[in-house]
């Protein structure tokens, strides 16, 4: 079953105008949850707001937001006060800019969302935006409010719908020369180049989703199965506690290391049927 849309409003391009809703791309529901419990009792642990000066708990209908303005000093935002910043973006996704694909860093993308038509009415519209963007290889930059921030995104072609990312903001993304500018810019020599040029011809694959499966998260399934049936979890082949390697005290040069390393693969690949 496709999750529920949680943000529904409007695409526009100048003139023409379609409802779209949005809905997360990405999902963290079938990860592991712990709850905090009371090893005493088996209840769980309940979190509460409590008055920093009292320690009294806060009612719920008496938590508002404040901005500091010093120590231990705010200004109280009511909830209708936020609400009255009726930015247009908060409904419609104006797309008002252009760029080339490729000239977005991808450390710059946040969190992605899909966007759809939202009537048959509209589709039309939407196919129009989406296929045009894919003939020109360009994305559309546009503003949007999602959880009371607006927020830049970024709208792509994806497949029959569009892929909309949120973009960090300015400064969130720092910049790589002042990290990088001590590294040495000589290039390598050509012949280790060759050798990981090989290494890397080895190890090419077709992208597949089962490459970033999580491990982890299978043990401790597998771990949580065992102690409902109230049976100690037995460890799968192979999949005993790694032991830690072992640093090598000698230096070994790069070149005989990657000659080792591309017979090695080498190996592999004759032993795979």
């Amino acid at each position: 079953m496709a999750p529920r849309n949680f943000w529904k409003g409007y695409l526009k391009l100048s003139l023409v105008t379609c409802p779209v809703a949005m809905t997360p791309a990405t999902s963290e529901a079938e990860k592991v949850r712990f709850h905090s419990i009371n090893r005493k009792t088996g209840n769980r642990v309940r979190n509460q707001y409590v008055d920093a000066d009292t320690g009294k708990p806060v009612p719920d209908e008496d938590q508002v937001k404040g901005y500091p303005t010093g120590e231990d000093s705010f200004i109280v935002m009511e909830e209708d006060e936020l609400d009255a910043v009726a930015l247009e973006s908060t409904h419609t996704i104006d797309i008002e800019t252009f760029v080339p694909r490729d000239s977005i860093g991808w450390i710059w993308q946040d969190k992605p969302y899909y966007v759809t038509p939202d009537d048959k009415v509209g589709e039309e519209a939407f196919s129009v935006i989406r296929d045009a963007m894919q003939s020109t290889d360009m994305v559309g930059i546009s503003r949007v409010v999602l959880f009371r921030r607006e927020r830049a995104v970024m709208l792509e072609p994806c497949g029959k719908g569009i892929l909309a990312w949120t973009l960090r903001y300015g400064d969130e993304v720092r910049d790589a020369k002042d990290y990088f500018a001590d590294i040495d810019r000589d290039k390598p020599d050509q012949k280790l180049m060759r050798l990981v040029g090989k290494l890397i011809e080895e190890r090419t694959k077709d992208w597949d989703p089962s490459m970033v499966e999580d491990p982890v998260q299978d043990k401790l399934l597998e771990i949580i199965e065992a102690k409902k049936k109230k049976k100690p979890a037995k460890a799968k082949k192979g999949s005993a506690k790694a032991e830690p390697q072992e640093t090598p005290s000698n230096v070994v040069s790069i070149m005989d290391a990657l000659k080792k390393s591309v017979e090695s693969e080498k190996g592999k690949r004759k032993a795979t049927p």
